[in-house]
């Protein structure tokens, strides 16, 4: 499976030592890596479609970045969409007010109705950039209708994530400049970490002290490194389909 990291801080933080123990999961990854982070308040993607540890540049590029309040980094496993730079995480684009929205995705999207619909404005060829295409989308829907304050943006996305969660595997993270949301639904596949003034989330423990399981089914939204808005529990768990198993079980033979 794919894996996910996200930061959010209250200050500029160092995670390059995180950073490069994510970066070695690729070997159960190889499909391409990519990262979202932030230059002079200008976001920076950075993605490639080989193996991490393949790369020319990322290494140096971990060295060169600076401490950081905001970042996300993500490594692909390829189950829907070819093995190609634009079909690699973070997907970012702008809603209709200017704002930019960068989305990493852990998952498959099995049930979607606006599939054949995005499929012929995409870039790529992935399931995660036509839920992207689509949130964006909703987003727009809701701004025609009325000013988004931070909580309004947070129940859009809340909403969304909630009307597609069944059957669907949906490990998110989502960034609009201001907040980060996170949100999984399948278990022992999120867990985070409290640093000294943020909070880092990974698929997978980064090093060997306690990392705390991320809650299921449920968006909490977090600003500068402290949370500030959770949505209700909802249902949409996702429980494996027999290809999925089998396509995970194929990683490690």
């Amino acid at each position: 499976m794919c894996e996910l990291l996200g930061f959010t801080s209250e200050k500029n933080t160092d995670i390059s030592e995180y950073l490069r123990t994510f970066f070695t999961h690729s070997r159960n990854n190889p499909h391409g890596w990519g990262m979202m982070y932030e230059n002079d308040n200008n976001r920076i993607i950075l993605k490639e479609p080989v193996n991490a540890s393949e790369s020319c540049f990322l290494s140096d590029m971990i060295d060169f970045i600076q401490p950081q309040k905001n970042l996300l980094a993500h490594i692909r496993f390829a189950t829907v969409g070819s093995v190609n730079e634009k079909n690699c995480h973070p997907f970012t684009g702008k809603d209709v007010s200017g704002r930019e929205w960068t989305l990493i995705h852990n998952g498959t999207i099995f049930n979607s109705r606006h599939s054949h619909r995005y499929s012929v404005i995409q870039e790529g060829d992935t399931d995660s950039e036509r839920f992207f295409l689509s949130m964006i989308d909703t987003i727009n829907e809701h701004i025609s209708k009325s000013v988004q304050s931070e909580h309004m943006r947070f129940e859009i996305i809340n909403n969304f994530i909630v009307e597609n969660a069944p059957r669907n595997k949906l490990n998110l993270m989502i960034y609009d400049g201001d907040i980060l949301y996170v949100h999984k639904n399948l278990k022992n596949t999120l867990c985070f970490k409290r640093l000294e003034k943020g909070i880092i989330f990974s698929t997978k423990p980064l090093d060997n002290s306690p990392w705390i399981p991320f809650p299921m089914a449920q968006v909490i939204a977090y600003k500068n490194g402290h949370e500030v808005y959770r949505g209700d529990r909802h249902k949409g768990i996702f429980i494996p389909p027999l290809e999925y198993i089998r396509a995970m079980d194929a990683m490690y033979i």
